[in-house]
């Protein structure tokens, strides 16, 4: 059913109008339809308040209550808000259960091996089934917030019955790295985005997340930005306050590297709505970044103070990304805000969580960072605030303007030179010097400055035996390396460098992480090696 959604919902008409005893499929899908003009609106209660009554008696509103409920908790990680999502999840699993095609024990035994056909299902239990599937992978995803072991094993289940519930579905399991072919997914999605119906302004919001997010943290950060712009337009003229469009819209400027636009769109999505304080706390993460990359440090601390008085994300993030752009400020900046650098880091230990029993991977790499202020005598991080935008893939955003790039090198340079006339080289000194080479070498290849580039990143991989803490610094720099041979055309030698990085090094920080980008880097240059299992060999 294509449904339009409307800019300037008028709520009061709305509920003026007389209501029958019981939900149709059609009104049902009208009124999802209007909850989301209330929503990309701002008008988030307003987009509750009208799916509330009807939610144990109709598939489409029990599915928008739990959704936005779910949206909400994700957002905040706050107790509360999780339990919340989960029962009204729980209860609309109930209420698209009425609606599913009653089947006998023969017909469900006869289902575990044969498929379905949606010619026995009417139209009514088609829908069902779509939404009892989405609600399903809601629920499991939300299940995993919860440490325990059972609860981990229960969400592995509902994701695993959600997607046997229709192929279309599994298809879209297998972009999310269940293996399976990702230009499926996506088109999928863009089929969705292009239709004027319900779920077309989902699809455009999941694409965005892949094309803004995903491809820039866990790929090679060339963002689909094209695609991104004409995906938005659209939403940008029908709902230009809305706080999810400004804010996208901000993202898309901050990955062409207009820092300053994007600023001002953030503080405008801030300003457009406080209901939701959540969204406030994106913006803060986003201004934070983008001001790091400026080096504007005080601006970029005022964001990262108010996440670590707001947001219940992350808190050892938060601490420890402020504690780093603490470090980047002078010792008289830094007494100004009254803050305790050396305290802050002690505190980003105790400050770990954990999802489905599992440590948070970059938690546990800012942990591992801070442990050096936990001695008898700390020893103080170089430049940390630059190390942790390579960490998010900053320097893929940054490397977008060449001013700004030549002045993070002049920091890096400086820090270099510190490290050269050290008197007193403490235990972390080859691992700081090599961690400064690979950056500098970032800084030089995203300013076209290849040979000396490759001189850093080989520098660092020659020191493989000498580093003792930072593992991470050679498999990432041989990545590194790699990217610099594909710029250059040498895809042969650009490959082989990328498969050793993956093959011949295991057990470092962010391990995983670096797999996904060899990933999408190995896929751009047409081979299939990231589909291999890790394991070593010889170097």
């Amino acid at each position: 059913v294509a449904l339009k959604l409307n800019t300037t919902p008028d709520l009061h008409f709305y509920f003026s109008l007389p209501r029958e005893s019981q939900m149709d499929l059609e009104t049902a899908l009208q009124d999802s339809a209007k909850s989301l003009d209330l929503f990309l609106n701002n008008r988030f209660s307003d987009a509750l308040d009208l799916l509330r009554p009807w939610r144990s008696q109709s598939m489409y509103h029990a599915v928008g209550y739990s959704s936005m409920l779910a949206m909400q908790a994700g957002m905040t990680f706050e107790p509360k808000d999780v339990e919340k999502a989960i029962t009204a999840l729980k209860e609309s699993l109930q209420t698209c259960q009425m609606f599913r095609k009653k089947t006998t024990m023969v017909e469900a035994i006869t289902e575990m091996f044969y498929k379905q056909s949606a010619d026995d299902l009417t139209e009514e239990e088609m829908h069902a089934e779509l939404c009892y599937a989405e609600v399903l992978m809601q629920k499991a995803a939300l299940t995993f917030l919860d440490e325990s072991m059972i609860s981990f094993i229960k969400g592995g289940i509902k994701i695993r019955n959600s997607f046997l519930i229709y192929n279309k579905v599994l298809r879209l399991l297998e972009w999310m790295g269940f293996s399976g072919d990702r230009e499926v997914g996506l088109s999928q999605l863009r089929e969705g985005a292009a239709s004027n119906s319900l779920r077309s302004i989902l699809s455009t919001l999941c694409l965005l997340m892949y094309h803004l997010y995903i491809s820039v943290i866990l790929g090679t950060g060339e963002a689909n930005l094209v695609e991104a712009d004409v995906l938005l337009e659209p939403y940008i003229e029908k709902f230009p306050n809305g706080a999810l469009i400004l804010f996208y819209q901000a993202r898309i400027a901050v990955l062409k590297g207009n820092f300053e636009f994007a600023q001002k769109k953030f503080l405008e999505c801030i300003a457009a709505q406080h209901e939701w304080r959540q969204i406030h706390h994106l913006c803060y993460w986003e201004l934070m970044w983008s001001y790091s990359f400026q080096q504007d440090w005080l601006e970029a601390y005022q964001y990262a103070d108010l996440l670590c008085k707001e947001s219940k994300w992350s808190q050892a993030m938060y601490v420890f990304q402020k504690a780093s752009i603490l470090s980047m400020m002078s010792e008289e900046e830094v007494k100004k805000t009254g803050e305790n650098v050396e305290q802050l880091f002690r505190q980003v230990e105790s400050l770990r969580m954990r999802i489905a029993g599992k440590s948070i991977p970059t938690e546990k790499f800012a942990a591992k960072k801070a442990q050096r202020y936990s001695a008898a005598t700390p020893v103080t991080l170089v430049i940390p605030a630059v190390e942790m935008i390579y960490v998010w893939n900053g320097f893929t955003i940054v490397g977008k303007r060449p001013e700004l790039t030549e002045r993070i090198l002049v920091t890096i340079e400086k820090a270099e030179e510190q490290l050269r006339n050290d008197p007193n080289p403490s235990e972390y000194h080859v691992d700081d010097q090599c961690m400064v080479q690979m950056l500098k070498g970032l800084c030089l290849r995203h300013l076209g400055r290849f040979d000396q580039a490759q001189l850093c990143f080989t520098h660092v991989i020659s020191s493989e035996n000498r580093i003792k803490h930072d593992l991470y610094l050679v498999p990432y720099s041989m990545y590194e390396l790699g990217l610099l041979y594909k710029q250059q055309g040498d895809l042969g030698k650009a490959t082989t460098t990328i498969e050793n990085a993956k093959l011949n090094y295991k057990g470092y920080s962010m391990e995983s992480r670096l797999h996904f980008r060899i990933h999408a880097a190995l896929n751009t240059m047409g081979t299939s090696v990231a589909k291999l299992p890790p394991h070593r060999t010889s170097a």
